[in-house]
C-alpha cells in the first residue's frame, strides 16, 4: 500500500480505538528506508473531566467499620456512609500494642490516639477508566482491532496477505518466533559484520524450516497410519462397541419404563379411590360436627327436632364408619399400614412420573448419540480401498473377542446386577442391522479362518513328528 493509505489506516484506527474513548493521542511514523514502516503512538492514561481538568489517577480510600464489617469509602462517599453508621479507624495505644479502633470504642475505654491519619487501603481507589486503559485485557482488544483493521485494508486492496495479533503459542504454532533485530544490528550486517541478533534469527529460521519439513513427513505418516487396515479395524470395533452400549442403555431404559408403568397402573386406581374416600370422609366428619353443634343449640323443649337430629347423626356415623372401613381396605390393598404410608406412596407415585420424563429425555439424547455414531461408522467403513475389504474383515474378526470382553466389563460396571447378556445380544444385533452388517458373514468368515488355521496346523504337524523321529535315531 502507498504512504497515504498507511496514514489513513493509522488515523482511522487511532480515532476509533483511542480518541473516541476519551484519550489524547500523538503518533509518529518511522519509515527511513521504505522496508520497515511502523508507527509510535503516545497516549494519555488519565481521563479528563468535562471542564478539561484531569481526573484523579487514584483517590484516598478510608477503611471504615460498622457492626464488625470493614469497607472502603472515598472522601465523598464517606459523607453518606457516616450517616449510615460507618466510622473511620485510627491508631490507638492499647497497653504495649498499637491497634486501629473507632473513636467511639476508644473513648469508652479511655485509649489515647497516637496517629491523626485514619486507616486506609494501601494504594487507594484506582480510577476505573485509567484501570481499564492500563489493563492487559484492553491491550489484547486493541491488538485484535489493529489486526482486523489491517486485514480489511489488505482485502480491500486485493493483497493476498493477513496478519495475526496473537502469539505463536496462542495460534497453536510450534515454530520459534524471531527476535527484534534493530537498526544497529542491521547496519553491522550491511558493513559485513556478524550481529548476534541477526545470527540468532538466521538459526531460528533454519530451525523452523527443518521443523516444517519434519511436520510434513509426520503428517504423511499420520495419514498413512489413519488409512492402515489395523487402525481402521480398531476404530470400527470401538465405534460398534459404543453403539452397542448405547443401544443396551436404550433397551434397559425401555425395561425400566415398563416396570414403572406396571407399578403405576397397579397403584393409580387404589390411590384415586383412596383420595376420593378420604375427601368424602372429611366431608362427613365436618357434617357430623355441624349437626352436633346444631343439636347443642336446639332447646330441650323441642324434642321433635332432637329426635330428627339424632336420626341424622346415627345415619352419618354409620356412613363414616363405612368410609373408614373402605379406607382401611384400600390402605391394605396398597400394602400400607397408615395414612402416612399412603402419603409417602402418593409422593413415590409423583416421583415415578418424573422418572418417566427423565428416561424419555435420556432416550432422546441416546438416540441422537446412536445416529451420530452410525454416521461415523459409515464414514470409517468406506475409508479403505475395495481390495482391502477382506483384510479389514479378517482383522476385525481377530480383534472382536477382546473388544467384546471390554464391552461386557463396561456393561457390568455400569448396570451391575441389572446386566443381562440376552439384552446385550439383542443390542448387538440391532446395531449390526443399523450398520448394514450381516452377522452371518462374520460367522462364516470366522469359521473359514479357523478351518484354515487347523489345516495349516495339520500340514505342519507331520513334519515336526518326522523331525523328532530323526533326532531320536541320531
Amino acid at each position: 500500500m502507498d504512504k497515504g493509505s498507511n496514514i489513513s489506516l493509522l488515523q482511522d484506527f487511532i480515532k476509533k480505538n483511542f480518541v473516541d474513548m476519551g484519550m489524547c493521542a500523538d503518533f509518529a511514523i518511522h519509515d527511513t528506508d521504505g522496508h520497515n514502516p511502523h508507527a509510535h503512538i503516545l497516549l494519555t492514561v488519565r481521563p479528563l473531566n468535562e471542564n478539561g481538568t484531569w481526573q484523579y489517577k487514584t483517590e484516598k480510600e478510608y477503611l471504615c467499620i460498622k457492626d464488625g464489617e470493614e469497607k472502603g469509602f472515598t472522601a465523598s462517599e464517606f459523607k453518606t456512609a457516616q450517616k449510615q453508621g460507618w466510622e473511620k479507624q485510627y491508631r490507638y495505644k492499647v497497653g504495649k500494642k498499637k491497634e486501629y479502633l473507632t473513636s467511639s470504642v476508644a473513648q469508652e475505654k479511655g485509649y489515647e490516639r497516637i496517629d491523626k491519619h485514619p486507616k486506609s487501603s494501601r494504594y487507594g481507589r484506582q480510577n476505573p477508566i485509567s484501570q481499564q486503559w492500563n489493563s492487559d485485557e484492553q491491550l489484547c482488544i486493541w491488538r485484535a482491532n489493529w489486526a482486523d483493521a489491517v486485514n480489511k485494508m489488505l482485502a480491500r486492496n486485493q493483497i493476498n496477505a493477513t496478519i495475526d495479533h496473537r502469539s505463536f503459542a496462542d495460534q497453536g504454532i510450534t515454530e520459534q518466533p524471531t527476535i527484534h533485530e534493530g537498526y544497529i544490528a542491521q547496519n553491522m550486517e550491511k558493513k559485513g559484520m556478524i550481529a548476534d541478533r541477526c545470527e540468532i534469527n538466521r538459526q531460528i529460521r533454519a530451525d523452523n524450516k527443518m521443523l516444517r519439513k519434519l511436520k510434513a513427513k509426520v503428517a504423511k505418516l499420520a495419514e498413512a497410519v489413519e488409512k492402515s487396515v489395523p487402525i481402521i479395524a480398531e476404530t470400527l470395533e470401538a465405534i460398534r462397541n459404543h453403539m452397542i452400549f448405547t443401544q443396551y442403555h436404550l433397551l434397559h431404559n425401555e425395561m425400566q419404563k415398563e416396570v414403572i408403568h406396571d407399578w403405576m397402573n397397579h397403584f393409580n386406581p387404589i390411590l384415586n379411590k383412596y383420595n376420593t374416600v378420604k375427601k368424602k370422609l372429611k366431608a362427613k366428619v365436618t357434617e357430623r360436627k355441624e349437626l352436633n353443634v346444631k343439636k347443642e343449640k336446639t332447646s330441650i323443649l323441642n324434642p321433635i327436632q332432637h329426635i330428627k337430629l339424632n336420626q341424622q347423626l346415627t345415619t352419618i356415623t354409620e356412613e363414616i364408619e363405612e368410609l373408614k372401613s373402605r379406607k382401611e381396605q384400600l390402605i391394605f390393598q396398597a400394602e400400607c399400614s397408615t395414612d402416612k404410608d399412603m402419603m409417602n406412596l402418593s409422593k413415590k407415585y409423583d416421583q415415578m412420573n418424573k422418572n418417566l420424563d427423565i428416561l424419555d429425555s435420556q432416550d432422546i439424547s441416546l438416540q441422537k448419540q446412536l445416529e451420530k455414531d452410525a454416521a461415523a461408522f459409515r464414514e470409517e467403513k468406506f475409508r479403505p480401498e475395495p481390495e482391502q475389504y477382506t483384510e479389514l474383515l479378517d482383522t476385525r474378526i481377530q480383534i472382536r473377542p477382546d473388544f467384546r470382553d471390554k464391552l461386557i466389563e463396561q456393561l457390568k460396571g455400569t448396570f451391575d446386577k441389572y446386566y443381562d447378556y440376552h439384552r446385550r445380544d439383542i443390542a448387538a444385533n440391532e446395531v449390526d442391522y443399523l450398520n448394514v452388517e450381516d452377522p452371518n458373514v462374520f460367522s462364516h468368515r470366522a469359521w473359514e479362518l479357523e478351518y484354515q488355521r487347523k489345516q495349516e496346523m495339520r500340514r505342519n504337524q507331520p513334519a515336526r513328528a518326522k523331525k523328532r523321529s530323526y533326532d531320536m535315531e541320531l
